[in-house]
């Protein structure tokens, strides 16, 4: 089985972050907007969840699309997760991003006990897929209630939130420059790009009475979907033209 992850470049964080401020925006749409509620549309997104990340786990490359599909499903139900236990179980920030902390810090050490790897270079098997997805699941998970711990709790705002958040990535990238773990940087950044997303689709969609720039859910996710479509078009286009001129030699 080839690599599952694609290659981390500027595209794949512009996707990434973009995919988090969809998961944002589109878990409050359908669940106030639509009518949904939270917990119907956990369930919704749910099923489609399970069903593209078999989809995902039934190829034995990369395949762009479904990749992608695959993880903005993840942050709608990570973000949608977060809410059922905030809003429905009345659980606190501090509590459930110290939980979804530990989960995460376990994930990662059975990954390491059974691979002696985290890295998202050597995605090749079947095992380390599924721990790959368990991760993710749980970084947009911690995310969603970090994030709504700082620009809520803490009081923080939106424009804050996102200016905090991205001055953390920056550091983390200052530290990977300068020679800090490469695996290690690349999951704190993986983590503080959910509330950077959250943050940035919150600023954009909510009202100005609550602090935003009253654009709403629907207009920032058709905006941000339609973006994110566009780069996984790019980056397909561009691989299958990589794969051309390789069988070409």
């Amino acid at each position: 089985m080839l690599n599952k992850v694609p290659e981390v470049t500027a595209i794949f964080w512009a996707i990434k972050i973009l995919s988090t401020t969809v998961g944002e925006t589109g878990a409050d749409y359908l669940a106030v907007h639509v009518g949904l509620g939270a917990s119907l549309t956990a369930i919704c997104m749910s099923a489609l969840l399970v069903a593209a990340l078999l989809m995902q786990l039934s190829r034995r490359a990369y395949v762009p699309w479904i990749y992608w599909l695959t993880v903005i499903l993840v942050s709608i139900v990570g973000t949608q997760l977060t809410d059922l236990l905030t809003d429905k179980l009345e659980i606190s920030l501090y509590v459930s991003t110290a939980a979804f902390a530990c989960a995460l810090a376990a994930t990662f050490a059975i990954w390491h006990g059974a691979e002696r790897t985290l890295s998202i270079h050597t995605i090749v098997t079947r095992r380390r897929e599924l721990f790959y997805w368990t991760a993710i699941l749980f970084t947009f998970a911690l995310g969603t209630a970090a994030g709504d711990l700082a620009t809520e709790a803490l009081g923080l705002g939106f424009q804050l939130g996102v200016v905090a958040f991205a001055s953390l990535i920056a550091a983390v990238t200052f530290a990977f420059y300068f020679g800090a773990n490469p695996v290690l940087t690349f999951w704190l950044a993986y983590i503080l790009t959910r509330p950077l997303g959250a943050s940035l689709g919150d600023l954009l969609s909510q009202s100005h009475e609550y602090g935003g720039m009253g654009l709403g859910t629907v207009h920032t996710s058709i905006v941000f979907l339609t973006v994110i479509v566009g780069l996984v078009a790019w980056v397909t286009f561009e691989g299958g033209g990589a794969r051309r001129a390789d069988q070409a030699q």
